[in-house]
């Protein structure tokens, strides 16, 4: 189950849901006890009303008996001059209760009195009637304890068992809720921790619904698809690099070895120079590798305004074996690596030297907002199946290897990486004759 500070989404959110359902519970039953109160006090008071009434008739008649029996609530009489004439049992001979009497010309009077003595302070629902008489007018006193706001105890009972059933199965349901969502993720987490280096062929499940997990389980495995292709980029990577590393390293031991069978034979001048080549050749292939792995780990050059024709004209002035024409627009200006850029730039005139039959032309212009260098050679050029292989690490063509021999096959690599830290593209496209590179950069205003 997947966790947070140690407590699981799953019983986060059913507690969440319990407490929604509690507080909702809360609500509707304080709404219900105080609609029931109400409708109670309504009861009540007409109960009073009509045992009130029924004293009032029993004046009327002239019937009123000292006891008043079969009342059910509490029930005083006063006669015209203030003593009480009638009462019920439980209020035989107490004194006068309340002095209530209806207003001026009224008959009637209903309140809510506290605090007598008879009731032990318990709130009472008192109903007043006058009756006129020749003597005077008689008060009916009428009195019926007022309902608890809580109703009744076997009210708050059922209604505190019902809430706490209705919380504990928000809990159950939303638990049970939660963890049928949840279990596709518990089922990607699992198969993400079995995922390691050695095989990263493995894939995550993809639940069958449509929704947002199915969505991340397919991200998931695109990234790990990415993953894969990455890692056996980079195996292939090493072994390409180990093997090219191998090759100048196994020529100066066999250069040491012949020469020392022979050691008063050898001239060690000649060998030495040999040598001397191959750890060149050795030196170009580690600069090489050290100059991809700062640009695969991103680390930003020195930016600043380079003009291109300018730039061109620096890196072609060195002789070549090749002749190397230009064609430059000036005031084509970009942001840039000025150091990086010119390795771009001469690694595609070695490589264009390497290939060129008789001359190689470099070409700036401008093009909307972007700035183009084109570098063109005039040898047997790259077939449009290959446009996109050469680029790759440590890849020569076939038809080219015993041309590109003093090559490390990481320069166009290289000159493809610095193009596209730079925000630009490095491709080639089709020409009349040899190879076409063209490098895209934006123009710096």
């Amino acid at each position: 189950m997947i966790t947070r500070l140690g407590r699981s989404i799953r019983a986060r959110l059913a507690l969440f849901a319990s407490v929604a359902m509690a507080l909702l519970c809360l609500v509707a039953c304080t709404l219900l006890l105080w609609s029931t109160h109400s409708t109670l006090v309504d009861i009540r008071t007409n109960e009073v009303i009509g045992s009130a009434l029924r004293a009032v008739h029993l004046i009327k008649e002239h019937e009123l008996p000292q006891t008043l029996d079969s009342e059910p609530y509490s029930i005083q009489v006063i006669d015209p001059q203030g003593r009480v004439v009638s009462a019920t049992p439980d209020l035989r001979g107490a004194p006068r209760l309340t002095a209530l009497a209806p207003e001026a010309g009224g008959t009637s009077r209903i309140d809510t009195v506290c605090g007598l003595p008879r009731f032990h302070d318990k709130c009472q629902v008192t109903v007043t009637f006058r009756v006129y008489d020749q003597q005077g007018d008689w008060m009916v006193h009428a009195f019926g304890p007022v309902p608890p706001w809580y109703v009744s105890l076997a009210a708050v009972v059922l209604l505190t068992g019902v809430s706490a059933a209705l919380v504990v199965l928000t809990w159950f349901g939303a638990s049970r809720m939660v963890a049928k969502t949840l279990a596709p993720v518990d089922s990607i987490t699992g198969r993400l921790a079995e995922i390691t280096a050695g095989n990263v062929g493995m894939r995550v499940p993809v639940p069958e619904n449509a929704d947002e997990i199915r969505a991340l389980a397919e991200t998931a495995n695109q990234t790990l698809a990415r993953l894969q292709e990455a890692v056996e980029q980079q195996r292939r990577f090493v072994s390409d690099a180990s093997h090219d590393l191998r090759s100048p390293v196994t020529a100066m031991r066999t250069e040491l070895e012949e020469a020392m069978l022979a050691a008063d034979e050898t001239d060690w001048h000649e060998t030495g120079n040999r040598l001397l080549n191959s750890l060149d050749r050795l030196q170009n292939i580690v600069t090489d590798l050290l100059t991809l792995a700062r640009l695969d780990a991103g680390e930003p050059g020195r930016l600043a305004p380079v003009d291109l024709a300018e730039l061109i004209r620096a890196e072609t002035a060195r002789p070549r074996s090749k002749k190397v024409v230009t064609s430059l627009e000036p005031g084509v200006v970009v942001t840039a690596d000025r150091i990086r850029l010119a390795r771009l730039l001469t690694n595609l005139l070695d490589n264009a030297e390497r290939h060129a039959e008789s001359r190689v032309i470099v070409s700036v212009r401008r093009i909307g907002q972007r700035a183009v260098l084109e570098v063109v050679d005039d040898g047997a050029g790259i077939a449009p199946e290959h446009r996109e292989l050469v680029f790759r690490r440590f890849t020569r063509l076939d038809a080219s290897r015993s041309r590109d021999a003093g090559g490390t096959g990481l320069g166009l690599p290289i000159a493809r990486e610095i193009a596209q830290a730079h925000g630009g593209t490095l491709t080639i496209e089709d020409s009349d004759k040899g190879a076409r590179f063209v490098l895209s950069i934006p123009i710096t205003d």
